[in-house]
């Protein structure tokens, strides 16, 4: 099994086309590979203002809309319950795909912010799927320095991906 993309779209303002789906499959196979990731599933879920404002508030406790929000499946902690894989009637583990959790973008927010940037709604849908993955993956930018190597890994696959400023 390879990295892939399990995606749904819960809005309605902008289409999510299977050119925009092949280039963030492409994106993570990228990320992936720079981080060493060969492989492992990513729910994807693109969301409205209003849906990512109530998730930001649940999970969080800030009452706004934000961009992207992170849910690593690989977080351990005393509230985190055990995975059970189910197995196989030959007492063998299924081959259940591993997943690494899911990224929810929201594509109204997205589509405000590169205008604000001047660039394309791809760059940074790309930019915020790349960020939600390196998430997934335990990086946060809580200081400057994680900040600085965080953006450092994502230009250097938006770059890879031909999706500059």
């Amino acid at each position: 099994m390879s990295l892939a993309i399990v995606w749904s779209n819960e809005q309605e303002e902008h289409h999510i086309s299977d050119e925009l789906i092949a280039l963030l499959e492409s994106i993570l196979q990228m990320a992936g590979e720079a981080e060493g990731i060969r492989k492992g599933e990513v729910d994807l879920t693109f969301v409205n203002n209003e849906r990512i404002h109530e998730l930001n508030l649940e999970y969080r406790g800030i009452d706004r809309a934000t961009d992207v929000l992170s849910f690593a499946m690989n977080e351990t902690g005393e509230d985190e319950p055990e995975i059970i894989y189910a197995l196989e009637d030959n007492g063998e583990q299924e081959d259940v795909p591993y997943v690494l959790g899911d990224i929810i973008i929201s594509v109204p927010r997205a589509q405000e912010q590169a205008l604000e940037y001047g660039h394309s709604l791809e760059r940074e849908l790309g930019f915020l799927f790349v960020h939600g993955f390196l998430h997934l993956l335990g990086y946060d930018h809580q200081d400057a320095a994680s900040e600085a190597e965080m953006m450092s890994k994502q230009e250097n696959v938006l770059v890879r991906a031909g999706l500059t400023r």
